[in-house]
């Protein structure tokens, strides 16, 4: 399933992304491929979600699929046709929220994610409602997005009791 989305997510890309500019896009792109990195570090040994391998076998390869294919080439489809009026923008977004949300939703029928301490389906979509527009954001206002983000991460961090104070060995699952 993790190979489909890599897959669809390229072939998308390829077809409808805005490619002749990629440059316009690609500090935004290091920042969602930054952020998934920041998690995976953060949460190690206590991930309150994490993607369940399915041809590869382990959770890194897997994570390594979507930090660096699934998430660079769905944020440039998101920026690169992200419209001019208000209205259309939002719109927009909601129809990416609702993109990732249903995809993870098939995930969760699947098996091929599992949620842990507290996390669910619909932290995942109030999530989702936060980071598509600080992609956005960080286009244009990238210290703002990287401090809202900083907040963002400590709140989740917090709420969820991830034990960072702790080396990522004693962390028990």
């Amino acid at each position: 399933m993790h190979i489909l989305t890599a897959i669809i997510s390229i072939i998308a890309a390829y077809g409808w992304g805005d490619w002749r500019n990629w440059k316009k896009y690609h500090a935004s792109l290091l920042f969602f491929a930054l952020g998934n990195m920041i998690y995976n570090f953060y949460t190690a040994n206590h991930f309150l979600w994490r993607m369940d391998a399915d041809l590869f076998s382990n959770h890194s390869v897997t994570e390594t699929i979507y930090t660096f294919i699934v998430f660079p080439a769905t944020g440039l489809l998101f920026l690169s046709n992200f419209p001019k009026t208000m209205i259309k923008q939002i719109l927009h977004t909601l129809q990416w929220i609702a993109i990732y949300g249903i995809w993870e939703y098939i995930f969760t029928l699947t098996g091929h994610i599992d949620y842990q301490y507290g996390w669910t389906l619909g932290w995942s979509i109030v999530f989702l409602f936060v980071m598509f527009p600080l992609l956005k954001l960080h286009e244009t206002r990238p210290l703002l997005t990287y401090v809202l983000s900083g907040f963002v991460a400590i709140f989740v961090l917090w709420w969820f009791k991830v034990p960072i104070h702790l080396p990522v060995e004693e962390r028990f699952h």
